[in-house]
């Protein structure tokens, strides 16, 4: 297993005993989301762009338009920040002071390369499209030559992370846990509905297989 050197730059100052460095956890929170927000710094302004995310092994992979401003600032080789975050729960503390959110987050820095290869661009949007739907990328039409132009994607390699987790119940003062008010948690959990087809459906098109299964695995069906 990969631990990240702790380096002023991704050392986590406060509540340091929630601190991971090993790349198994920071692998787990990127692959359990969809969206990252990449910040990065033009002539002195800050911005912080949400997009899409995927993984190659050690390798972040960040997707949008070939012309977006953070795809060409990150793929000339610029340095960046990828955060991801997933709230799992609201803690609810006997004094509003010692109210928290349970939570998953990674802090990931790098630099990133413009995938300019076809055979290699190719790969990582299958790598999207299945991160985002496992199963999609063999029941869609295949990318026209044009299209294939105007995606753009980035590759990140990771030369240092962080992650920081929250979990449990809320931490009151021992002078407050007697008093009158409710403590404990409410879970906040990511749900799929059911799949809901648009009007260019046959009416006697069944939703696919896949679909059906990937919604009900979510759900613990």
């Amino acid at each position: 297993m990969t631990t990240y050197d702790v380096t002023a730059r991704n050392r986590i100052l406060r509540k340091s005993q929630r601190a991971h460095y090993d790349a198994d956890e920071v692998y787990a929170i990127v692959d359990a989301a969809l969206v990252c927000h990449v910040g990065y710094e033009i002539d002195g302004q800050p911005y912080a762009m949400p997009t899409l995310i995927a993984r190659d092994g050690d390798t972040l992979l960040l997707h949008g338009a070939s012309k977006s401003r953070t795809l060409l600032h990150a793929g000339a080789g610029n340095p960046i920040c990828v955060t991801v975050t997933h709230t799992d729960g609201i803690v609810l503390a006997r004094s509003a002071f010692n109210h928290s959110i349970n939570y998953r987050s990674a802090m990931i820095y790098g630099t990133g390369r413009l995938v300019a290869d076809p055979d290699e661009k190719l790969n990582a949007l299958i790598r999207f499209t299945e991160k985002l739907l496992p199963g999609r990328w063999d029941d869609t039409r295949p990318m026209t030559a044009q299209e294939l132009k105007a995606t753009g994607v980035v590759a990140v390699e990771i030369d240092g992370a962080s992650a920081k987790v929250r979990t449990g119940m809320p931490i009151d003062e021992p002078e407050d846990v007697g008093l009158p008010y409710w403590g404990g948690i409410i879970p906040v959990r990511q749900r799929l509905g059911d799949p809901v087809a648009d009007s260019h459906v046959p009416a006697d098109m069944p939703v696919p297989a896949y679909l059906l299964d990937y919604v009900a695995r979510s759900r613990g069906e």
